[in-house]
């Protein structure tokens, strides 16, 4: 269907606009952008080229993931890891990785992809940053993908530049020198980063973590980001054991490391944030540095628990992130959304967490991690992204709000998804895409990676 078409939305049981002073019945679609909101069942003022009946349909801004490792499809629930916290899990995974073909990357990506547009997510920002041998063209495979899919993508160039024999955690074989990081991130730069308002793909510079790049391949890709204009993305405060690490490699703390090497402004996002001090939020959030909360994973590795209201109230934007499927093991961000409630509400009680504000976090509070105003809101003017959800099967039945209920009951799939006025996914699947015979090779793919 051509974004260009005029489409009239009506009906829906509930639209989630929480900016709105009255409810919203109706959506007028034009363009790729929202053209008008309406109220109290009013019908547009011109003639539209379709109708959609929204009837018992819970519509949503298209949900946005912050934080991804594509790859890790391939290795979801791989025995010798399952019950591993963060360093011992890399260090295992690692030799597995490094034998991540092309072909494998691009099954890898289209999973992943599709197993987030299929939960109602319309933007992922994934975070690349294995380049073995013969695999240089890595963001450039993904960017196929997302084109293939539809969806909207932040796709963030990764990279490892400190290894085993110089005191990081990866393996020599699987890092990259700081010149060849910097060449590759600029051409992708150049070739893929879309600006302004609608943009499909974006590129952002994400060395992987304090324990796997060098203080200088930090520093230089600040210092790039700021010339180019994009963004900034590292894993950060995840573990206690990488606190341990930066204190004895860089002698302090991992904010006051973010800091020493540049990285301390609104440019920059992070995954997980678990281990801040009071002093720290208070940084992050004067910076206005925003944090990516991955609940699954940090439940699953035994990270710890990340201070989203402490950080909101500092000043840092919070957004939801599913992280790699390796240690979630899902793609799945409302589930992800379900389980940032859950888990959030054992740190600050249930009054505090409620859906709507989760629901906030995974749209509107995710697209200012990205960096972006015109995605997350059901508001006129912004990208026709939209998530529609059905409330007919059993474990819905007896439910009274519409929107507690996809969280509370358990949403995890869209009947319906939009991206930039296109439907993507109609009735529960993704149109033009094979999805048993993308299981099919997926499953082989992994097998092999395993197995060697």
């Amino acid at each position: 269907m051509p974004a260009t078409q005029r489409i009239f939305i009506k009906n829906p049981l509930c639209i989630f606009a929480p900016e709105s002073a009255e409810p919203v019945t109706g959506l007028v679609i034009s363009g790729g952008v929202i053209e008008s909101l309406l109220y109290n069942n009013e019908q547009p003022q011109t003639a539209c080229d379709e109708v959609f009946d929204a009837s018992g349909l819970v519509i949503l801004p298209g949900l946005i993931n912050t934080h991804h490792h594509f790859y890790q499809t391939l290795t979801r629930a791989w025995a010798p890891v399952v019950n591993q916290p963060l360093f011992p899990w890399l260090q295992t995974l690692y030799p597995v990785w490094a034998r991540l073909t092309p072909e494998a990357l691009h099954l890898a990506s289209q999973v992943a992809m599709a197993e987030l547009l299929l939960s109602g997510c319309t933007t992922a920002a994934d975070h690349h940053y294995l380049f073995p041998e013969g695999l240089n063209d890595a963001i450039d495979i993904q960017v196929d993908v997302v084109r293939q899919l539809g969806m909207r993508a932040m796709l963030t160039r990764g990279s490892m530049s400190l290894g085993e024999a110089d005191g990081g955690l990866p393996p020599q074989h699987t890092v990259q020198t700081g010149e060849a990081i910097l060449k590759d991130s600029e051409r992708l730069i150049q070739q893929y980063h879309e600006r302004g308002p609608n943009a499909q793909i974006q590129i952002a510079l994400a060395p992987c973590s304090p324990f796997s790049v060098t203080r200088e391949i930090m520093q230089q890709s600040a210092e790039l980001a700021e010339a180019q204009d994009v963004r900034l993305h590292t894993h950060l405060a995840e573990t206690l054991d990488e606190e341990a690490f930066c204190l004895k490699m860089f002698g302090m703390r991992t904010v006051d490391y973010l800091e020493n090497v540049g990285w301390l402004s609104d440019r920059t996002w992070l995954a997980h944030g678990i281990h801040f001090n009071d002093d720290e939020i208070r940084r992050l959030g004067a910076a206005g540095t925003g944090i990516c909360h991955c609940p699954v994973s940090n439940m699953r590795l035994a990270s710890g628990i990340c201070p989203t209201l402490d950080l909101i109230e500092a000043g840092a934007p919070i957004g939801l992130g599913v992280d790699g499927s390796a240690s979630n093991d899902a793609s799945n961000l409302m589930y992800e959304a379900r389980q940032a409630l859950y888990l959030q509400r054992l740190k600050y009680g249930a009054q505090a967490i409620t859906p709507e504000k989760v629901l906030s976090w995974a749209t509107v509070g995710s697209a200012t991690v990205l960096g972006r105003d015109d995605i997350g809101q059901i508001a006129e003017g912004k990208a026709a992204d939209l998530a529609c959800f059905r409330l007919d099967e059993l474990r819905f039945s007896g439910s009274h709000d519409p929107i507690a209920a996809l969280l509370l009951c358990g949403a995890e799939r869209a009947e319906h998804v939009m991206v930039n006025g296109e439907w993507r996914v109609t009735d529960g699947q993704i149109n033009g895409l094979d999805l048993p015979d993308l299981i099919s090779r997926h499953k082989a793919a992994a097998s092999a990676l395993i197995t060697g």
